[in-house]
């Protein structure tokens, strides 16, 4: 029996609709509350205008950067969030609704396969979703981020990443690749979804090449490193 394609994007819907539930409090608690400040770190590299801008949340999972978004940037009118997973699509909907339903629309669809129209946003955000995607596919990303774009709209993305060369690196993979997925199959019955998810990270290694890539489809782009490359980003923008 051959491997599965972990980048294939029925195979990445399944992993995420099994563990949409629990993703929120697994991911922040197991990261030490990391993930929410890389999120808000994210929403800084943006660096929007004051004029009133829409824009998508791209890869935007159960939306847990939203809440980023518009408190540092009150003069965002509209947020256009896509994701593959059904039950991320419902978790979103769910807070979605409660306080912000007026700003967010929501479209399930492969964002690879989705029709965006072009020049359409003033911004692209997204948070932890580089890393389910292989490099072929980064490319294709990079292409649709310039074309979605309008002349003068930023974008800003980040990941957790393979620290190379930090020397508590070993601590770090352990935690990611041992003791994660030991906690996943002790305390939630066998599970090893989240297991999934050192594996996407550590396939990724970092988003220096997705920078390139950027920068090939003639956007401006800035390289960024976070607690010691635990997560790295990209910011930048389409030239005006």
């Amino acid at each position: 029996m051959s491997e599965p394609d972990i980048y294939d994007p029925a195979f990445v819907k399944d992993v995420f609709d099994r563990c949409s539930n629990r993703y929120i409090a697994f991911s922040t608690v197991c990261s030490f509350g990391f993930t929410e400040v890389w999120r808000r770190q994210c929403t800084e590299m943006l660096a929007l205008k004051q004029d009133q801008v829409s824009g998508y949340d791209l890869m935007a999972g159960t939306g847990e950067v939203w809440p980023h978004l518009l408190k540092r940037f009150p003069q965002v009118r509209s947020i256009t969030a896509v994701d593959i997973s059904s039950g991320m699509h419902r978790r979103a909907l769910h807070r979605l609704h409660q306080i912000r339903a007026e700003r967010i629309r929501f479209i399930e669809d492969d964002v690879l396969a989705s029709q965006l129209p072009t020049s359409s946003a003033d911004f692209v955000v997204s948070t932890f979703g580089l890393k389910t995607f292989c490099p072929d596919q980064h490319s294709a990303l990079a292409k649709l981020t310039a074309r979605i774009l309008k002349p003068g709209g930023r974008f800003a993305f980040i990941e957790a990443s393979d620290p190379r060369g930090w020397v508590l690196r070993p601590l770090y993979l352990f935690h990611l690749k041992v003791a994660l997925p030991l906690v996943e199959r002790t305390l939630l019955r066998g599970a090893q979804d989240f297991a999934m998810i050192g594996t996407y990270s550590t396939n990724f290694g970092n988003a220096s090449g997705f920078t390139e890539m950027l920068r090939n489809e003639g956007l401006e782009a800035d390289y960024r490193k976070f607690f010691f490359g635990c997560a790295t980003g990209v910011c930048g923008s389409r030239p005006a």
